[in-house]
């Protein structure tokens, strides 16, 4: 049984926040997860500000958390498979591609919410 299971309650909490904490840290060195905070933290400031209906604000703000978390799990996926073999595999093609995919449909309801909050 790995340390971090032995452990419980608060110690868990605070030790669970802590590894959040440093993933955080490495993510955002990352180009990638960087070049979306730049554009989603203006994106969720200005639906803040824009005089949308609440339900509205609510619904570009989670577009773009999810584009944001969505990135996080593709950066933890393509580290993970490169971490196994740098050679080019075709189920790493295949691991990377998907999440790229994800990550792009995420864009996509982002704009097509942005879309609808302007015009629609």
């Amino acid at each position: 049984m790995s340390e971090f299971n032995k452990t419980k309650g608060l110690k868990r909490i605070i030790k669970t926040l802590s590894y959040s904490k440093d993933g955080f840290k490495v993510a955002v060195k990352e180009p990638a997860i960087f070049q979306l905070m730049m554009l989603h933290l203006p994106l969720m400031g200005l639906a803040l500000w824009l005089d949308f209906a609440l339900a509205v604000k609510m619904a570009l703000i989670i577009g773009s958390f999810l584009s944001l978390i969505v990135e996080f799990f593709n950066t933890a996926l393509e580290a993970a498979v490169d971490h196994t073999s740098m050679e080019i595999h075709p189920l790493a093609k295949i691991a990377k591609d998907v999440g790229s995919s994800a990550q792009s449909l995420a864009l996509i309801l982002v704009a097509v919410l942005w879309g609808m909050a302007m015009f629609g």
